[in-house]
């Protein structure tokens, strides 16, 4: 059983009318490293990853609008709001100093594509199984905002559990390398009681509604080659969720090559999320590549 160590602060701001909360962990002056996590997740999702890391560092770690701890939107998420967010979080806590950037999924998306719009603020990107989508094609729009409509049209929900052991349960069945005290302590947090006497997911449930607006991936490819700070890249040796979505090898392998300063690390014996499975191999291959005189 894994029980974390290092202790964890909040610190609430105000970010474009929303609270956000943000999770800090280490000695305030040490060098700043943002943490940002995926999809339906919290931002304690990185508590692993941070008990392995050997040097001293201030991580820093939102919960994204509409996760954990941070306020809700409304009925609709987009995209380019997540990059706002950062711009802005930047701004108040890290105002006139380059941006460490690591990103789980969603997270290494949004730290990729912020590198490539805002190429001078950033110095390092790590993008832990985060390879873009799936191309879209201009036909699939009118099918994808009807879709969209008719589930306006119907209250969103999360699946409702018994209580926290219910959801470590169902997190251990989704991930079974998942151990039983990570998944105790992930529960905890991307859970919450739903006021009936029940457990449900933190979070607005308006982020399961589908996406009107189509993925364009030479949009993010366009935003890659404008990144001047190293990249790396680390994915499970088996790619399988890449695969399932659709990412093909080809496509895969003309993304890394918009990237001036790429490099990429693969691990083995774990899943998409590599953080909670690898977290202290994970963390070595972090601080290895941000400490290291070539990058």
């Amino acid at each position: 059983m894994s029980i974390p160590q290092k202790p964890f602060r909040s610190r609430y701001l105000g970010v474009r009318g929303l609270r956000y909360h943000l999770r800090e962990w280490g000695r305030e002056g040490a060098p700043k490293l943002f943490m940002l996590h995926g999809w339906m997740d919290v931002s304690a999702s990185f508590q692993f990853v941070v008990d392995a890391l050997e040097a001293d560092w201030h991580v820093i770690a939102p919960d994204w609008r509409g996760f954990g701890l941070t306020e809700w939107r409304g009925d609709a998420y987009w995209f380019p709001d997540y990059l706002g967010d950062l711009d802005a979080i930047a701004r108040s806590v890290a105002p006139d100093e380059p941006l460490r950037l690591v990103g789980h999924s969603l997270g290494g998306n949004v730290a990729s594509l912020y590198a490539g719009v805002r190429p001078a603020r950033v110095s390092h990107v790590v993008a832990l199984d985060a390879f873009g989508l799936a191309d879209t094609q201009p036909e699939q729009s009118p099918g994808r905002i009807e879709k969209w409509m008719a589930e306006l049209a119907a209250p969103a929900r999360f699946r409702g559990y018994a209580d926290q052991g219910a959801l470590a349960v169902r997190l251990m069945a989704d991930n079974p390398r998942l151990e039983a005290g990570r998944a105790a302590f992930l529960a905890g947090h991307l859970g919450e009681a739903d006021g009936e006497g029940g457990f449900r997911l933190a979070g607005d449930p308006a982020h399961r509604r589908v996406n009107p607006v189509l993925y364009r991936r030479a949009e993010a490819m366009a935003a890659w080659r404008r990144v001047t700070a190293p990249v790396l890249w680390v994915e499970p040796a088996e790619p399988d969720l890449r695969r399932k979505l659709g990412v093909s090898d080809a496509a895969h392998a003309e993304a890394r090559a918009c990237f001036r300063d790429f490099r990429e690390v693969q691990v083995a014996d774990c899943g998409h999320n590599l953080h909670h499975d690898q977290p202290d191999v994970v963390a070595r291959i972090i601080e290895s590549f941000l400490l290291s005189k070539e990058s």
